[in-house]
């Protein structure tokens, strides 16, 4: 197949898949803008439109992809749950759709490279590409490896990780150790720029200051925990604000829940999905966040104290060991879900402690990488021209 000077990005599901796509996207369109960017992503994608939007695609496609269903520690009862076993069912369809659609996307974009953040919708885009013999990337940004990159990382012509390359089962010569890549937007903060951070939101230099974020889709039990024990943090702390990203399907939810709890609406901004969460963590002296790769990579950089609360759900309890990697350096405070009534104790603790907050603070940057999307972008470019 005679292929253009054409790269195609895949993946998608969660703001933790889309954020590194359109970070690695920037940097290509910056390094290499000879060559046009596709991408395709997963029909009925809730945060399908941030893609369709963005003019550093010169198009975008969505295929079919399904998903399969299993849960950290559910053991065989997941396996015997009756709607578990028809949604995978007919998601296995979905996938061999998925995979016929894109076949034929792979011959009508004929591309050089296709780059595979991960999620569903990239087993059927890398399968697809592997019989039109076009080469493609994985990226894991977890300790354990996506069951979509397992899949297809078999006939992968190269492996990009965000930890160690030993700490992973992928042949060592074709295993390259890059980070996780963030948004150009994430730096180091300093005083300054969080007091200009805080200005642009028109919060005062010496209002406290939360950002609570459980992701792109957001997370109910943590937007729960945190509405419930917000009277009692603002009695104790009256100048404090909250900034928190609820996910578009809890926006709602949350602006009530802080209305039936009498809150002063000045004092609390609720956002759905927003493209500035770099501003909302410049702004922030705490961050309470989920152990999504992206998150801590993002938080990372700019040196903020977080409370972690991991989801212990997800596959092979990947944000356990994130969060893990973090408490072991000392480099953050978690909470466990079946702790979520101390988060309000634990955010006024932090506020409170500001030698712990410097701590923090310091213990978590030695996790930031800010070359980790040019380095993915010159193994990219790089398998583009050999291919």
């Amino acid at each position: 197949m005679i292929k253009n000077k054409t790269i195609v990005l895949t993946g998608g599901g969660s703001g933790g898949h889309l954020v590194p796509i359109l970070s690695v996207a920037e940097v290509l369109k910056k390094e290499a803008p000879e060559y046009k960017l596709v991408y395709i992503g997963q029909k009925g994608d809730s945060l399908g439109d941030i893609m369709t939007n963005n003019p550093v695609f010169s198009a975008v496609y969505t295929v079919r992809a399904g998903k399969f269903r299993r849960y950290h520690g559910e053991g065989l009862k997941q396996i015997l749950d009756i709607k578990t076993m028809s949604l995978n069912i007919r998601d296995f369809f979905y996938v061999c759709i998925g995979f016929v659609q894109s076949l034929i996307l792979m011959g009508k974009i004929r591309p050089s490279v296709v780059f595979s953040r991960g999620g569903f919708v990239s087993v059927p885009v890398c399968f697809a590409a592997g019989i039109r013999r076009v080469p493609y990337i994985t990226h894991d940004s977890d300790a354990i490896p996506s069951l979509a990159n397992r899949i297809i990382g078999r006939w992968a012509s190269l492996h990009a990780v965000a930890l160690p390359k030993e700490l992973y089962k992928y042949p060592a010569s074709k295993t390259l150790s890059v980070g996780v890549p963030v948004a150009k937007d994430y730096k180091k903060v300093t005083p300054q720029i969080q007091l200009s951070a805080k200005n642009k939101l028109g919060i005062s230099g010496n209002s406290p200051t939360v950002l609570i974020i459980g992701g792109g889709l957001g997370a109910e039990r943590i937007n729960n925990a945190v509405t419930d024990s917000a009277k009692s943090m603002f009695k104790d702390i009256p100048n404090l604000r909250i900034l928190h990203v609820a996910g578009r399907v809890g926006e709602d939810k949350v602006r009530q829940a802080y209305e039936d709890a009498k809150i002063d609406n000045s004092k609390v901004e609720v956002f759905g999905f927003t493209d500035k969460v770099a501003l909302l963590g410049e702004a922030a002296d705490v961050v309470v966040t989920r152990a999504g790769a992206t998150n801590l990579a993002e938080f990372s950089l700019q040196g903020k104290a977080c409370i972690i609360i991991p989801n212990p759900v997800l596959t092979g309890g990947h944000q356990l060991k994130n969060a893990i990697a973090y408490r072991d350096k000392d480099a953050a405070v978690i909470v466990t879900e079946d702790h979520l009534g101390e988060i309000g104790t634990m955010v006024q603790m932090l506020l409170s402690d500001t030698q712990k907050r410097q701590s923090l603070s310091e213990n978590i940057a030695q996790f930031a990488n800010k070359d980790a999307s040019l380095s993915l972008t010159k193994a990219i470019v790089s398998l583009a021209q050999k291919g």
